[in-house]
C-alpha cells in the first residue's frame, strides 16, 4: 500500500488498525535525517526527505487520531528559532496524503516567513485536519468533538506549536479548541480573546495593494477594478475596505452561493459582479482588472493559469498562491504583472494572534502599527522595500521576500532561543508517539 498516493483517511485507518494514537516525522537536529516514529510512515519520510520543493528541514510533522471525532489531526512545525511555531488550523478536503502533507509543509514555512517579515517573535507552524468524505463536516456535534480533540492534541505537543483560526475553522470552533488547551490564540472575545482576525487580515491585504499600485506609479485604489477569487470571511471584510477607498468595481467568484449572497446583503448598492463557480473553475484569475486577489486556496497560480492573468497587480489573502515560487514568480514578472508575496500581505491575522497572548487592548496600537504607512516593518513600507530590492537585484519580489524572511527566521528568540526544538526533542525522547489507543 502506497500511503502517499492514497487519501489521508488511509493513514487514519492504518494508524487505527495498528493500534496507534500518534505518529510523527521529525528532522534530527544533529544529523539532519528525517525520521519516522513508526515503520508504516518510513516510506512517507523517504518521499518527503527527497522532495526539493516543499520540505525545508522542517523540525516536525505530528499526527493524531481524534479520539471522539475519528479524524486525522495534523500539526506541522518548520522553524522555531524566533519562537514557538504559530499558525491556524485548517479543516479541508484532500485527495491524497501527499496533498495533505505538502499543504502542511508549505503553510508552516509560509507562516514562519510571515512572522519574520512582521518582526514577530514566533516561528512557523500550521495545523491541518483532513475532512472525511463520509462525514458531514457541518454537523455541530462532529465539529465540537473534532475541535475538542484538536485542543487535546495540541496540549500533548507541550507548546512547540500554538494554534489559531484558519480556512474551514470558525470562532465557535476556536472556543472548542480553547476548552481543551491553553496553547491557542484567536479565541472569541467572550473568552477573553481577540476574536476573528479576518477584518484585520483584509485591511492588511488592501494596504499591500495600495503599496503595489504606488510602486508602479498607478495612484490609489480609487476607480480601480479588483477581482477576487473566494468570497469568504476575509473577502467579505475586504469588500468593505475597498469600497471605503472608492474602487470602481469588484468582481468576485466563489464555490458557495451562500457566501456570495452574504456579500450582496452586506453591500446591496455596491458595484459588484459576483459569480458562482464550480470546483476547478479558475476563470476569475483571467479577469481583466487592475488588482487580482486570490483569497481562496493555495497553488492557484501555475503554468496553466498564469498565461491567462490580465491584472497589473496580484495581491491576495490566500496562503501559498504560487504553485512553485521561483518559476511562477518569474512567469508573472515576464508578463508584466507585479506579484506581492502572500506572506508579505496577509500578516495581520498572525499579528493579532501574537499580541493576544500578551493581553487584549481595544484598537491595540501595536497591532495598528502594522497598517501605518510610515512604520518601517509595517505592511506598506515592507512591501515597497521588497519591491525595490527585487528591482535592484534583478529578481522578483517573491524571491527577495523569501531571502529576507529566511535571514530573519534564523534569529534566535532573545529570551528563549530555539525552545521549540528542545520541546520536540523531549517529545521524541519521552515516547510521545508510543501511547496506544
Amino acid at each position: 500500500m502506497n500511503l502517499w498516493t492514497e487519501s489521508p483517511d488511509t493513514l487514519l485507518t492504518a494508524m487505527r488498525d495498528a493500534g496507534l494514537r500518534r505518529a510523527y516525522l521529525v528532522t534530527d537536529a544533529d544529523s539532519g535525517e528525517l525520521r519516522a516514529s513508526h515503520a508504516l510512515l518510513k516510506p512517507v519520510a523517504e518521499l518527503v526527505a527527497a522532495d526539493g520543493r516543499d520540505y525545508h528541514a522542517h523540525q516536525g510533522a505530528f499526527f493524531e487520531v481524534g479520539a471522539d471525532s475519528d479524524h486525522l489531526l495534523g500539526a506541522f512545525v518548520h522553524l522555531t528559532r524566533r519562537g514557538q511555531a504559530a499558525g491556524g488550523v485548517r479543516y479541508w478536503s484532500y485527495d491524497t496524503l501527499e496533498d495533505y502533507v505538502r499543504d502542511g509543509l508549505r503553510l508552516a514555512r509560509g507562516m514562519g516567513h510571515k512572522c519574520a517579515l512582521a518582526g514577530l517573535w514566533w516561528g512557523g507552524g500550521k495545523g491541518v485536519v483532513a475532512r472525511r468524505q463520509d462525514r458531514d463536516h457541518r454537523d455541530p456535534t462532529l465539529r465540537e468533538q473534532l475541535y475538542r480533540d484538536y485542543g487535546r492534541f495540541i496540549s500533548g505537543l507541550r507548546g512547540c506549536y500554538i494554534t489559531a483560526e484558519d480556512v474551514g475553522t470558525t470562532p465557535a470552533d476556536m472556543a472548542n479548541v480553547f476548552s481543551t488547551t491553553r496553547h491557542t490564540t484567536c479565541i472569541p472575545a467572550s473568552y477573553g480573546g481577540s476574536g476573528n482576525p479576518s477584518l484585520l487580515t483584509a485591511t492588511g491585504v488592501v494596504v499591500a495593494m495600495e503599496a503595489a499600485l504606488a510602486s508602479l506609479g498607478l495612484g490609489t485604489l480609487e476607480g480601480k477594478t479588483v477581482a477576487m477569487q473566494g468570497m469568504g470571511n476575509v473577502s467579505l471584510y475586504m469588500v468593505g475596505d475597498l469600497l471605503e477607498r472608492r474602487v470602481g468595481k469588484i468582481v468576485g467568484a466563489d464555490l458557495s452561493p451562500d457566501a456570495l449572497e452574504q456579500v450582496r446583503q452586506r453591500y446591496p448598492t455596491a458595484p459588484l459582479d459576483l459569480r458562482a463557480v464550480e470546483r476547478g473553475d479558475d476563470s476569475i484569475l483571467g479577469e481583466s482588472c487592475d488588482v487580482l486577489a486570490p483569497n481562496a486556496t493555495g497553488a492557484v497560480l501555475d503554468s496553466t493559469s498564469i498565461p491567462t492573468v490580465a491584472a497589473k497587480v496580484v495581491c491576495g489573502a490566500a496562503n501559498n498562491q504560487l504553485a512553485e515560487t521561483g518559476r511562477d514568480a518569474r512567469a508573472l514578472q515576464e508578463r508584466g504583472v507585479l506579484y506581492v508575496p502572500d506572506f508579505l500581505a496577509n500578516r495581520m491575522g498572525i499579528v493579532n494572534c501574537a499580541n493576544e497572548q500578551y493581553g487584549v487592548i481595544p484598537e491595540d496600537p501595536s497591532v495598528n502599527a502594522h497598517l501605518d504607512r510610515e512604520v518601517p516593518h509595517g505592511i506598506f513600507r515592507r512591501t515597497l522595500e521588497i519591491i525595490e530590492r527585487a528591482k535592484q537585484r534583478g529578481s522578483t519580489p517573491a524571491e527577495e521576500a523569501e531571502v529576507l524572511a529566511d535571514e530573519l527566521s534564523q534569529e534566535l528568540h532573545p529570551l528563549w532561543g530555539n525552545r521549540g526544538q528542545v520541546i520536540i526533542d523531549a517529545l521524541v525522547r519521552t515516547g510521545w508517539a508510543e501511547e496506544r489507543r
